[in-house]
């Protein structure tokens, strides 16, 4: 097949491209459960990400949050704003950097991530309960090397 300059085109296609079908299955899973956080407990995905990860580590910076969930500064700013906002989330100044802000879990915070957690735990339980404990151990394995590599060749290449 040519293109309209007729230089040919790429055998690339899309529902074999490993690239796209992460994507796509990502997207899938997080709509799936996306709508459980928003209905039952009015949170987004990033909110609900911000909240588990300061249950697992405790108090963060933003930039810390954005590192470990790899979400934009913005996209950690407005979940933080609306955590905030409901109370959920407390700011304190920063010790060592007066720009910053750590940020915590209220007691109402920790009380939503205990309810959360059970149903986030029951989505990924049906969602892999056709499958045998070896191949999602297996797809977990794949799924932190695939980041390795991806990390290793964006420090390689400039990100390009």
């Amino acid at each position: 097949m040519s293109s309209a300059a007729g230089e040919p085109i790429s055998s690339l296609k899309l529902d074999s491209y490993l690239p796209y079908r992460l994507s796509v299955a990502s997207n899938a899973v997080s709509r799936l459960i996306a709508r459980a956080y928003e209905d039952r407990f009015g949170l987004t995905i990033a909110q609900w990400r911000l909240i588990a990860v300061l249950a697992e580590d405790g108090p963060l910076t933003q930039q810390a949050i954005g590192s470990r969930t790899v979400m934009d500064k913005v996209t950690v700013s407005r979940a933080t704003q609306g955590l905030v906002k409901r109370r959920l989330v407390q700011r304190a100044p920063h010790d060592a950097d007066g720009r910053s802000h750590r940020l915590a879990l209220a007691k109402a915070g920790t009380r939503l991530y205990r309810e959360v957690a059970p149903v986030a735990l029951e989505y990924e339980a049906r969602l892999l309960q056709q499958f045998e404990p070896s191949a999602v151990a297996g797809l977990k394995q794949l799924l932190l090397h695939l980041e390795r590599v991806a990390e290793e060749l964006a420090a390689g290449d400039g990100g390009r």
